[in-house]
């Protein structure tokens, strides 16, 4: 019986790795087209994002009556074009996203690694924050220190670092006590290495591959957080286009003109879906166990 159902298994997982393929080969392809459109949006852009026509406001797109020639996405309430605001807006968000994971990584991975190495009362203080930071939901967090601090980019970008600090530092901890209790780095204290060193040329090798993984989940859940505070009114301010300001403004003329929400949304859930399809297939190939199913 055995040897009959092996067959049969087989084939289910190579038809399961096959759609899998697939649909990474989808995430990969948008991944160029979405970095590709943001680095390269002030070539692609037929119009000024900040440009306004009152005598083009609310133009519906490419193929509808009352066309405005040129505006292939539409016109905004002010008579902007929707495809240059919106790729303007993924341009943003994208270097938002980037630069918050990048703050948390470096706050998290340090704190982690003085965590995994130093233990005593600095591991205590620092756990203790990481369980603050996750029993408190951290969009009221941010609201609060937006709306306490303000709206500007530095603010923005300083809150967007903060989300997803203690993620890094879990990670990085638990990393860092397991490779501890490895032969080879008993032997290297041993030799006398001190515990910069250790870190450096032993610790953070290892750390690379989930670090890695992490980064890139991270990014998705940040646009996320951006597009929220945006659609709020307490993230990017006008009349700088982001995307999830842009379905704020756009969500009174859903009625009339949902073209200007529709555009920046489906920007949104592209971005989100591709940054979480790659993030699963890196934790996959950095997984050994993973990778051995």
């Amino acid at each position: 019986m055995a040897s009959l159902a092996d067959p049969i298994l087989r084939r289910r997982k190579s038809r399961k790795g096959q759609g899998a393929d697939f649909i990474q080969k989808i995430a990969m392809v948008l991944a160029v087209l979405l970095v590709g459109a943001a680095i390269f949006a002030p070539l692609l852009t037929p119009f000024d994002p900040l440009q306004q026509s009152l005598l083009a406001r609310l133009r519906p797109p490419l193929g509808f009556e009352r066309y405005a020639a040129g505006h292939i996405a539409g016109t905004d309430e002010l008579g902007r074009d929707v495809l240059s605001r919106s790729l303007y807006g993924l341009r943003l968000t994208l270097a938002l996203a980037f630069a918050g994971a990048v703050i948390g990584l470096v706050i998290g991975g340090l704190l982690g690694l003085v965590a995994g190495l130093r233990r005593g009362w600095a591991e205590d203080v620092i756990m203790s924050l990481v369980d603050m930071q996750i029993a408190i939901p951290f969009t009221l967090v941010a609201l609060l220190v937006l709306a306490l601090m303000g709206s500007s980019l530095t603010v923005l970008i300083f809150v967007l670092g903060i989300a997803g600090w203690e993620q890094y530092a879990r990670i990085v901890r638990g990393e860092v006590r397991r490779i501890a209790a490895q032969p080879y780095l008993e032997a290297a204290r041993t030799a006398g290495a001190g515990p910069f060193y250790t870190a450096w040329r032993h610790v953070l090798p290892n750390l690379v591959s989930p670090l890695v993984v992490q980064f890139t989940l991270a990014l998705s859940n940040i646009v996320i957080l951006e597009s929220t505070l945006s659609f709020l009114g307490l993230g990017v301010q006008p009349p700088q286009p982001s995307l999830g300001s842009m379905v704020g403004l756009g969500r009174d003329y859903m009625p009339t003109a949902p073209w200007i929400v529709l555009t920046p949304a489906a920007l949104i859930v592209a971005l989100t879906f591709t940054v979480q399809i790659l993030g699963d297939w890196l934790r996959d190939r950095a997984d050994v166990r993973l990778r051995e199913r």
